[in-house]
């Protein structure tokens, strides 16, 4: 299996539709592509054919991927239910509800085998897995018993593709940041870098993308302008996965792949994984 992570400097940058984006156009090649996010926290969801629930985004991925819903592609679904509680939905099937504490103590060990038994799983019947963050993989207060970033680009073995949003400006200081706050390890798996949500000329930001080059010695490989589409994000998912026609999901994968080095993604997802 190949595959790699996309991550954030920060939540609503853009990666659950950069995720799409990828699945179509790997699928548009005749891939076989499955979309993978260990656990969301939504109270927005569908159901796969056999009526297992997983989040719309892991959906509308796996529409661009032109494969079935699984609940392997998100087996972790938190469903916020008022009172710092929410429902926890496992592999589509609510098992328990559990406030932040509560799930963070008891579920740390129970989380990683299900994710590692979850990755074996869609490994075992796709060529790719583009893997999913969530917010930003250096909530320094969280790192010990995180379920959604770099333990899981770990568990699956994979690079990392860092996204940041430039529209509400600090792109520099997020990027740079987020990859000083990274271990050593860690920082070594992202081998590119997104900006997203760019609004005026490319060209004007060229210095921009030299800085940040030569600074973290990452290649920027795409500078991606900003794009209204029918499946906005919400909260870092997109909005729903049966409203957004395959005319959408074509017309966001174009123009996602218009801006950007997409040899550059292939030559990272076909590239050897990376030593543990």
């Amino acid at each position: 299996m190949k595959g790699l992570m996309v991550q954030g400097t920060a939540s609503s940058v853009g990666k659950s539709l950069v995720c799409t984006a990828i699945c179509r156009l790997l699928s548009n090649e005749g891939k076989q592509v499955a979309p993978f996010k260990s656990q969301n926290m939504s109270s927005l969801s569908t159901r796969t054919e056999e009526g297992l629930e997983i989040s719309v985004s892991q959906a509308l991925q796996a529409r661009a991927a032109r494969t079935p819903y699984l609940a392997e592609m998100n087996p972790i679904l938190l469903k916020p239910t008022g009172n710092m509680e929410s429902d926890i939905i496992i592999l589509g099937k609510k098992e328990n509800r559990l406030n932040g504490m509560r799930y963070r103590d008891q579920f740390f060990e129970e989380g990683q085998k299900l994710i590692t038994n979850s990755i074996k799983t869609l490994s075992a019947s796709y060529e790719y897995l583009i893997l999913e963050g969530a917010g930003s993989p250096v909530e320094v207060n969280l790192r010990d018993r995180e379920l959604v970033n770099m333990r899981v680009a770990d568990l699956a073995n994979v690079p990392v593709l860092l996204v940041a949003n430039i529209e509400y400006g600090g792109v520099f200081a997020s990027i740079v940041g987020t990859l000083a706050l990274l271990p050593e390890a860690q920082r070594a798996r992202v081998k590119g870098i997104i900006i997203n949500k760019f609004r005026g000329d490319i060209s004007l930001f060229q210095e921009g993308i030299d800085f940040i080059e030569e600074y973290t010695g990452i290649d920027v490989i795409g500078v991606v302008p900003y794009f209204q589409n029918e499946f906005e994000e919400e909260d870092g998912e997109a909005k729903s996965s049966e409203n957004a026609s395959d005319e959408h999901i074509n017309e966001w994968a174009s123009h996602f792949k218009k801006y950007i080095k997409w040899d550059k993604i292939i030559a990272i997802l076909n590239s050897d994984v990376v030593s543990k």
